[in-house]
């Protein structure tokens, strides 16, 4: 899995974070804007596995893509990387839909509906691609190696290629996570929302530092 290379849609907070989580790992990592230069200051610091480039030279670059985008633009991110650039890949899509309005007593407003996701509607997009929602359910700063007192926190992933998915399942193993798999790209209906409850005590009482687990009996 090392061996192979990762290209990150990418250039905020997110992308950064994974990003230093994989090179960490030994990865080689290329993350991406739509600036020039943008990403330049981030490559000089994170050593000799780092690098940046435009949307499309990452999606070129990596084995793994890593979409990680706001969700209004998740749609022009993945045709600015070129659908022929992930053709056959797994794409780690980190997206939600939030819609460009202020939450309503905490409450998050997304731009889709329950009965498709956003991550569905990539998928349709780039059809040869291997979607899987992940790291969608928590802030940036527990994505690598989350520590809680109580364990793992549960990382709920879906996709309809069982091979993309034991990828990131393998990159989750890595980053400290215990793996909910839920099954095909439906279930980003479900778990798309849980970026709502997520922010809930964040916006209602700057509370940001926690994380879904799921019991089992």
């Amino acid at each position: 899995m090392k061996s192979k290379k990762i290209g990150i849609i990418g250039s905020g907070q997110v992308a950064q974070t994974l990003g230093n989580g994989f090179l960490a790992e030994g990865y080689r990592v290329m993350l991406s804007s739509r600036e020039e230069g943008k990403l330049e200051n981030w490559a000089q610091s994170a050593g000799d596995l780092a690098s940046f480039g435009t949307f499309d030279q990452a999606a070129k670059f990596g084995d793994i893509i890593v979409l990680a985008v706001s969700g209004k633009a998740a749609e022009q991110a993945v045709e600015l990387a070129g659908i022929q650039n992930i053709k056959g890949k797994t794409v780690i899509d980190v997206t939600n839909p939030i819609a460009q309005e202020p939450p309503v007593n905490g409450v998050l407003k997304f731009f889709t509906d329950l009965n498709q996701s956003l991550m569905e509607k990539l998928q349709l997009k780039a059809p040869e691609s291997h979607f899987v929602k992940s790291f969608s359910c928590v802030g940036s700063h527990f994505m690598v190696n989350p520590v809680f007192s109580e364990g793992s926190p549960s990382m709920f992933i879906c996709g309809d290629n069982e091979a993309a998915k034991n990828e990131v399942k393998q990159i989750l193993d890595l980053f400290g996570w215990e793996v909910e798999d839920m099954g095909g790209a439906e279930a980003a209906r479900a778990i798309e929302p849980l970026c709502m409850l997520w922010c809930i005590p964040g916006f209602r009482e700057n509370k940001w530092n926690h994380a879904f687990k799921l019991l089992k009996g």
